[in-house]
Order: C-alpha cells, then structure tokens, then sequence
C-alpha cells in the first residue's frame, strides 16, 4: 500500500489520483495498490507506480491517466510518472480489502 501522503498538496494529488481506475478492472490503482508513493516538491508532483504484469496492455494508459489527474490539482504544474517493478505487485498484500472483494480473493 501507498505511505500515507506528508503535505496537504500530496493529498491533494492523492485524492484527485484516487479517480484512476485499471480499465480492465475497474478498481482505482490507488485501491488495487498500484500506487507505491506520491512526492510534492514546489510544483512537480512524482508518483511511482507499477502494473499489474510486465505486459500490462492498458500500462501506457494508466501512466497518462495519472499525470493528468495529477496535472488537474492547483498548484502542480509538471508530473512524473515513474513507472517500477520493485517490489513486484501482489494484489493479496498490496491491495485494499475492499479491491480483493471485487476481484474475489480472500484470505
């Protein structure tokens, strides 16, 4: 799961993200985990982010799904998506309670 945002605009960026579903699954990144950290210094916005599988068809997407939401906050006028595969996503540790109940896992 994401660390809790540090700034008032980090959760600002934080909660306008929030928005970005995975079009195939329809999950927001930030509940299916995808979204590892979020920074805020001056007016760039840096998120780190994953996806689902190397090969994930909607990866360039969601990329740009993020830096626009990120864009949309006042007060941030560049974002950076950096896009890592460590560590590797596992939805049964990284996502929230409430994703692993729509995608059907359970402990």
């Amino acid at each position: 799961m994401i660390r809790d945002p540090e700034t008032e605009k980090e959760w600002e960026v934080f909660h306008s993200v929030r928005m970005v579903e995975d079009p195939e699954i329809g999950i927001s990144l930030i509940e299916l985990g995808l979204i590892y950290d979020i920074k805020v210094e001056g007016e760039k916005a840096e998120i780190t982010m994953t996806y689902t599988s190397l090969a994930c068809p909607a990866g360039p997407q969601m990329k740009q799904d993020i830096e626009n939401h990120a864009l949309r906050v006042d007060g941030i006028n560049e974002a950076v998506v950096h896009v890592v595969w460590n560590p590797k996503w596992e939805p049964r540790s990284m996502a929230s309670e409430e994703a692993k109940m729509q995608m059907g896992i359970f402990d």
